[in-house]
């Protein structure tokens, strides 16, 4: 890449076929159309994904002119600085995010409350209710319900497409992933093992006679909580705010997607995708290597 450039904007489609040199080639006529100064074209994966570094013209200003140029493509892209773009310190939230549903929702399916309970968490990942509220009074519906359920609602959870591989490849390179959930250990700690988390932090249940009492151990896990493990894990590891990623959905995962060198909304709720700093919509979680600028042939898996 022209180490006289300053920028890298990444384009990602969300299968290979998705994107070619045309493609490409728009997007540097839009960014030269801003008097950017642009570099040769690099391909991380072959009509899958490419960077095209630049310098000249403001990162938010070029994504904004490219995804003008482009619209109406199904593509994912942003546009950050070359340096500090491959991250140390990894968070990820898991309902929706890592995993494909939410667990708990997922839960509640067996006791015939899926409705009702994945109502309540829709407004909550929107930001309409409080988040301790709304965990709270969900838990309570599930009272009673045995542990021996629960282990049958993680055998049915599915990894989201790209999980394993984004989280492996980036501890093979040195980066500290994390889980950091809304939800609840029971469920996490599964995840994080079977991806290959470093740690996993989440809200416990309460268990009496081997069966959920319907309360929640305090403190609450919620947004607060979140960005307070994104800011202690940087300050113990001694890095650069850039040097952090964050990805989540639900406006539980705002603060510490803001608070990120990369904070990225993956096919978030409207708020999240609004406010957040990058965004996947169309694509997996393998995107987010893509735009630390792995080439696909260094992926873990």
């Amino acid at each position: 890449m022209d180490t006289n450039t300053d920028n890298v904007l990444t384009i990602v489609a969300p299968r290979r076929g998705g994107l070619n040199s045309a493609i490409v080639a728009r997007a540097g006529r839009a960014l030269n159309a801003l008097d950017a100064k642009t570099a040769e074209v690099v391909w991380l994966a072959d009509e899958e994904a490419a960077d095209l570094a630049f310098s000249g013209t403001a990162t938010s200003d070029a994504e904004d002119a490219v995804c003008q140029a482009l619209s109406g493509e199904i593509l994912d892209m942003v546009a950050q600085p070359i340096q500090g773009r491959r991250k140390r310190l990894f968070l990820a939230d898991m309902d929706a995010t890592i995993v494909t549903s939410e667990t708990l929702d997922d839960l509640a399916g067996f006791v015939g409350l899926k409705d009702k309970i994945a109502a309540i968490t829709a407004r909550a990942m929107n930001g309409e209710l409080d988040f301790e509220t709304a965990i709270t009074e969900r838990v309570a519906m599930l009272a009673g319900l045995p542990e021996s359920t629960l282990e049958d609602a993680y055998r049915e959870t599915e990894l989201t497409a790209g999980a394993e591989t984004l989280v492996r490849t980036m501890a093979a390179n040195a980066t500290h992933c994390v889980l950091v959930s809304g939800g609840f250990r029971f469920f996490t700690s599964r995840v994080a093992t079977a991806c290959g988390f470093h740690e996993d932090h989440a809200n416990q249940f309460i268990f009496a006679d081997a069966k959920l009492t319907g309360e929640v151990a305090r403190p609450i896990l919620g947004k607060e909580a979140k960005l307070a493990t994104l800011m202690r894990l940087r300050a113990e590891m001694n890095l650069d705010p850039r040097a952090t990623m964050a990805v989540g959905d639900g406006a539980n995962d705002l603060p510490m997607i803001r608070e990120a060198g990369l904070g990225v909304a993956f096919h978030g709720k409207p708020v999240v995708a609004t406010a957040a700093p990058a965004r996947i919509d169309h694509g997996d979680l393998t995107a987010l290597l893509f735009y630390q600028g792995y080439r696909r042939a260094e992926f873990a898996i």
